[in-house]
């Protein structure tokens, strides 16, 4: 019996007779740690060494990302609070939808919704910069002669390397033209930009100059496991911050797999990645797209995925859906983004389209079934049942319960860089 993330739930499925290998990150092992008292540590810094005369801009994530932003923020926020230093709370929702009320109680709590203004940031009302080598920084106007505290977690990311550090300001709370270029075939189709990549990555080395340039002095950052517990945190200078805990970070989340190549790929997301598949899709391109896949060229990723919404609500969701279902995940959209560059969230379709040149992608259990076969990817009702269509009589099967935070590696790779 297997189990892997389905929505909040939990998916169980049985694969008599075949052989199946599981990775699971380092990460699941770790004990969680309590974070309170370094928080109100650095929350009494920031009171003596920032400003009281500027603004003070907090950038938190969206909806989308499992970032536990209340625990990092509240106890920092109260100190706030009793010291009578305003802030604002702006979330980074990049070219994605909105926020609405619920998800901002959920992602911060009912004290800090009732005691502090939050404003999602509109990717359309954004002021330029400067220019980093012809890229445009395009940021929310609120940063601008601001103390920026930003906060998130540090995890496998298919551009950056990993997440975290001054992404959810540069990325998060960006523009359109910032957004669509570093997310471009200009930059994905570089060697550099690579999961679990940092050193000579043109994405990452972007994003660290356009904070320099932006003056992003403060991040809380933070590893958590699978259930969402809190590992590890760093506070301080993003660039940093995002170090620190990438050096610890590479150890639990890069996972020596021992059978490779596999046949099969089954890639867990689970909440709140799995609400649509601009996110969940991020589970197989993180096995197919990696640096070094364990998958066979051929192979099949089977995507266990809820999908409430769909492709997505936001803009960036609807503008990868829209040339998928044009060109389909094929040698013609890349040809045709490469020719003409992406519009915000066009980016997804072009790993789709990468990943589906050498893989098969099967997407089970979605509830919008009909939008996903739309964006031309197949699905199958179950996980048994995607192992049928196969039509392999005995595939070696690797399951990945947590494709998000796990990079499985060929024991032959002592280190993944």
């Amino acid at each position: 019996m297997y189990q892997v993330p389905y929505g909040k739930q939990i998916l169980t499925f049985e694969l008599p007779n075949l052989q199946v290998d599981i990775a699971e990150a380092n990460s699941n092992h770790s004990k969680p740690i309590d974070i309170e008292e370094i928080i109100v540590r650095y929350a009494h810094h920031l009171l003596s060494t920032t400003s009281p005369n500027r603004p003070f801009v907090i950038a938190f994530t969206d909806a989308t990302r499992a970032s536990p932003d209340q625990a990092l923020l509240e106890p920092l926020l109260r100190i706030f609070y009793e010291h009578q230093r305003q802030a604002t709370l702006l979330c980074a929702v990049g070219m994605h939808r909105p926020s609405t009320h619920d998800e901002k109680i959920e992602k911060l709590g009912e004290w800090i919704v009732e005691h502090f203004p939050i404003i999602d940031h509109d990717p359309q009302n954004v002021v330029t910069i400067g220019e980093i080598e012809g890229v445009p920084v395009q940021i929310n106007p609120m940063l601008q002669n601001a103390e920026i505290l930003s906060v998130g977690v540090v995890e496998p990311h298919q551009y950056a390397g990993y997440s975290g550090g001054t992404k959810t300001v540069i990325i998060g709370c960006g523009g359109p033209q910032t957004i669509s270029v570093t997310h471009g075939p200009q930059f994905l189709n570089m060697e550099g930009t690579r999961l679990g990549n940092i050193e000579g990555n043109p994405f990452q080395a972007f994003l660290r100059k356009a904070g320099t340039l932006l003056g992003h002095q403060h991040a809380i950052n933070v590893i958590t496991n699978e259930n969402g517990e809190i590992l590890h945190i760093a506070t301080g200078h993003p660039h940093h911050v995002h170090d620190t805990l990438i050096n610890i970070g590479r150890s639990l989340f890069e996972t020596p797999v021992p059978n490779p190549p596999y046949d099969v790929v089954i890639a867990g997301v689970g909440a709140p990645k799995d609400a649509n598949l601009y996110q969940a899709s991020r589970g197989a391109t993180y096995i197919g797209l990696s640096a070094h896949p364990v998958i066979r060229d051929g192979g099949t990723i089977i995507l266990p995925a809820e999908l409430p919404e769909g492709v997505g609500e936001g803009k960036g969701e609807q503008n990868m859906f829209d040339v998928l279902q044009r060109f389909g995940p094929t040698n013609t959209l890349i040809d045709y983004l490469l020719q003409n560059g992406c519009r915000p969230g066009e980016q997804r379709a072009f790993m789709i389209a990468q990943l589906m040149q050498k893989y098969r992608l099967i997407v089970v259990g979605a509830q919008m079934q009909n939008i996903v076969e739309l964006a031309g990817l197949e699905t199958a009702p179950s996980i048994s049942h995607a192992i049928k269509m196969i039509e392999i009589s005995s595939p070696k099967v690797l399951l990945v319960p947590h494709a998000i935070k796990t990079i499985p590696v060929p024991t032959t790779l002592s280190t993944f860089h």
